[in-house]
């Protein structure tokens, strides 16, 4: 058996994501499965340890569409597990209004929505999937990300740490008004801060304008908050490493996630990377004007 050989699960809500991701993967050199009986695992990992070309990087989609082939998923995982391969879940999913448009898009059937309507196929599917989503390593939300952001996303969470391996830090700004990140492991509210918005000349420009970030900075509150924030992350960090964890999304919100938001995700990335810290930041909500149409 080689020791090495990685596999990812991609799964999650039908309609969010899944085929695309697997594109991802099979463009950065992996070997690609969709739709494979979950029962099958242990043996097509033996197959791959066999065979004749080198196969230690593979991506399989499970999902619902295995019907009752899907209830033995985590008897198959736990068997992988057992033989001494390694295995990460990433977990696609989407808010029910985007994955309704989709499929009227599509013009495409749920899987599970064949003699009902759309929504109750969607409901159906989060129940069986929940159990699912609780144990996947990777929750990425698809509702707002277009197929480039999504494998940007992918190549930054899963391709990139395969060359710089240790814990990869996550800024996401976001705005309450669009809902949490689903995969955020901190999150933490930036709305106490003096807001913009009300400066005439600062609505229209984002966090990642100078004069916004000046004006959200120059505050005491703000430079505290950042100090006291900072010295928490450097607390945790040691111990999730030491758990396991390889990636921690901290999301930093406020009401539209344009503001606020961003200047301070983008101060505390600055931080981090000072002191050696691998950091990514996406900026959610900076460009989605339903969060900045009205702000308390």
């Amino acid at each position: 058996m080689e020791e090495d050989i990685k596999f990812i699960i991609i799964t999650g809500l039908s309609g969010a994501g899944r085929t695309l991701a697997l594109r991802v993967f099979e463009d950065h050199g992996y070997f690609c499965v969709d739709n494979l009986p979950p029962a099958l695992i242990p043996k097509f990992a033996e197959l791959c340890s066999q065979s004749i070309r080198r196969i230690n990087k593979i991506a399989l989609v499970i999902d619902i569409r295995g019907g009752g082939f899907f209830d033995h998923l985590f008897e198959s995982l736990k068997t992988l597990k057992s033989m001494g391969y390694t295995y990460e879940i990433l977990f696609l999913d989407a808010s029910d209004e985007v994955l309704i448009k989709r499929y009227k898009e599509s013009r495409r059937r749920h899987p599970l929505a064949l003699d009902r309507r759309i929504i109750e196929g969607i409901n159906l599917e989060r129940k069986k999937l929940d159990p699912l989503k609780a144990n996947s390593d990777v929750i990425i939300d698809t509702s707002h990300k277009t197929p480039a952001q999504l494998k940007e996303e992918i190549v930054r969470r899963f391709i990139e740490t395969e060359k710089e391996p240790g814990l990869l830090i996550n800024i996401v700004s976001f705005g309450f008004k669009l809902g949490i990140p689903l995969d955020a492991d901190l999150v933490f509210d930036v709305r106490f801060l003096p807001n913009p918005f009300y400066v005439d000349e600062l609505r229209p420009l984002s966090g990642n304008d100078p004069q916004v970030k000046d004006f959200v900075m120059k505050w005491p509150e703000s430079q505290e908050f950042l100090d006291k924030l900072l010295d928490l992350i450097q607390f945790l960090i040691p111990y999730y490493i030491r758990e396991g964890k390889s990636q921690l999304v901290i999301a930093i919100g406020c009401t539209g996630g344009r503001h606020r938001s961003v200047a301070v995700a983008n101060e505390l990335a600055e931080l981090l990377k000072k002191q050696g810290h691998k950091v990514i930041i996406d900026h959610r909500d900076e460009n989605d004007s339903r969060g900045e149409k009205s702000e308390p």
